[in-house]
């Protein structure tokens, strides 16, 4: 049986970036959550620290996993965040 991929931890975007990222991310999320194989994905902005945005992803199997990264690295959206440090844990469903 397939294991699920989750993805969590977040992204700093520095404030000069800031609102291009924001303006980004809705169309970002629609397409991630329209691909087959995502379970959840959340991209939240932090109560706690300015800029950061709290990513958590779900796909069913490391096949989807790989779909979303190669599409996301073709997408405005890697390139409205690109060279913007993430910080990310990603695992395999026990």
């Amino acid at each position: 049986m397939d294991k699920k991929i989750f993805l969590d931890g977040h992204i700093d975007v520095p404030e000069d970036r800031l609102a291009a990222v924001t303006a980004a991310l809705p169309l970002h999320i629609e397409l991630t959550r329209a691909e087959p194989g995502c379970l959840s994905f959340s991209v939240t902005l932090s109560n706690d620290v300015a800029g950061r945005f709290l990513v958590s992803e779900v796909f069913t199997d490391q096949a989807a996993f790989d779909h979303h990264q190669a599409r996301t690295k073709a997408s405005a959206w890697f390139k409205v965040t690109e060279g913007i440090p993430r910080d990310y844990v990603i695992r395999q469903e026990d």
